[in-house]
């Protein structure tokens, strides 16, 4: 009897569960080796694939790198082979495969396959990561906002309403006033007041948080169409595509790669860049993140000690809604100008993916988004110089990205413990 009860001990069931987890990143490598295997050797291309880095305002010219593309694809299988076979070593060794081992895998992976995809052709490199950038901004955003929200206890599926409301209400009030800094503030204004809603829904009337966020979701979406239809097309002077100019930081913007990447931005990419910093630094070294991370983890204990928890989540899903609205404004006011329906495309769901992807961290949540952000890219710019890629492959790759990070196949992923539960104070 002893001994069927210790077999069943929940000591023994919870260490065979860490153990599955650590097997994970081995299991992983080994389907992307087996992968490289497939095309970068038994599908193997010939020829030479360069890497053009050069911008016309860079303060000096990187010539393009050649890539010989069947002997890197060989290279780089052998490697990955090796590398897979080393994090299986560290596992049976009942150790974790360090962070910067997934790095090194997934960059010398990446580096094969687009030499693999652009066989022949000259690959933008530069061009292709100042994009990763513009489709990441909203994405960034709309993590952030969920980490916040998540953090304090609320599930904010709502990001996805707040990305457009955002959108639609920029779009409206620059083109009203011919001021697109008016437009940022009104977008800003548009998240937190769909935030409002969802925090009084679910924190102050204890309905269920995912319900109200797909609902508001839905509302937000028939919404700006009817108003889109009715008052936009009408009156297309409300519609009449003001965007903000990029702004070169003199000295930073000439820098090749790094400076046309980050330096040569509107004002909606600074502030995100002040957003991610912001965000970081408070949540884990101010007493606001404390308390927001308190009511996430132990309201009763947060209560206890005095703090307001109803109060510190509502007004906190309200600020992480005002963040969502400004990325929404990104979609008019820094890239496409007009609004059209439905503009945002479920960007808000994969924001919510690169929360849980990122672990419940500001950056590493903002890395989830531009790892989104270089995948949807990528299709584009492979779809330009004519690689044999099939495009709707490289559509759906941020959508399985997204399926494998909610399925928890990046590794044990913990959320607040208070995530999604009201607090009744008893």
């Amino acid at each position: 009897m002893s001994t069927v009860t210790a077999r069943h001990s929940p000591a023994i069931e919870r260490s065979r569960k860490e153990a599955l987890a650590f097997w994970k990143v081995p299991i992983a490598f080994a389907i992307f080796a087996a992968a490289a295997l497939v095309l970068f050797i038994l599908l193997g291309r010939d020829g030479v694939s360069t890497f053009g880095f050069a911008q016309s305002d860079d303060a000096f010219a990187i010539p393009p790198i050649p890539v010989p593309v069947r002997a890197t694809g060989i290279v780089v299988t052998i490697l990955l082979a090796g590398l897979t076979a080393y994090s299986a070593v560290l596992v049976r060794q009942a150790k974790r495969v360090p962070v910067w081992l997934v790095i090194v895998f997934a960059l010398v992976f990446m580096v094969a396959f687009l030499a693999w995809g652009s066989a022949g052709h000259t690959l933008p490199f530069t061009s292709l990561l100042i994009g990763t950038v513009s489709l990441s901004v909203p994405l960034i955003f709309g993590a952030l906002g969920g980490v916040i929200g998540e953090r304090a206890g609320v599930v904010n599926i709502a990001i996805e309403g707040q990305l457009l409301g955002g959108a639609f209400v920029a779009a409206l009030v620059a083109s009203s006033t011919g001021q697109p800094l008016l437009g940022l503030i009104a977008a800003m204004v548009a998240g937190m007041l769909v935030a409002f809603v969802l925090a009084a829904f679910s924190i102050n009337y204890f309905v269920d948080q995912i319900i109200v966020g797909v609902v508001l979701n839905v509302l937000v979406l028939g919404l700006t169409n009817f108003l889109y239809s009715q008052v936009m097309v009408s009156h297309p002077e409300l519609n009449a595509g003001l965007r903000l100019s990029p702004i070169a930081i003199p000295g930073l913007s000439g820098i090749p790669i790094i400076g046309p990447i980050l330096f040569r931005q509107t004002i909606i990419v600074y502030l995100m860049y002040i957003a991610v910093a912001a965000v970081y630094f408070g949540l884990f070294h101010t007493r606001w993140g404390l308390r927001l991370r308190s009511v996430g983890e132990h309201p009763q204990a947060a209560d206890t000690v005095g703090i307001d928890v109803t109060g510190t989540r509502f007004w906190n899903v309200s600020l992480a809604g005002a963040i969502v609205g400004l990325g929404g404004a990104f979609f008019t006011l820094g890239s496409v100008g007009r609004f059209t329906e439905d503009m945002t495309g479920g960007q808000g769901y994969i924001a919510l993916a690169a929360v849980i992807f990122g672990r419940w961290d500001p950056i590493k949540a903002t890395l989830a988004a531009l790892l989104f952000g270089f995948a949807t890219n990528l299709q584009n710019i492979l779809g330009v110089i004519g690689s044999p890629v099939p495009s709707q492959f490289m559509l759906m790759l941020p959508y399985v990205v997204t399926i494998f990070a909610v399925a928890g196949l990046v590794g044990q992923s913990r959320p607040p413990a208070a995530d999604g539960k009201p607090y009744i104070k008893s």
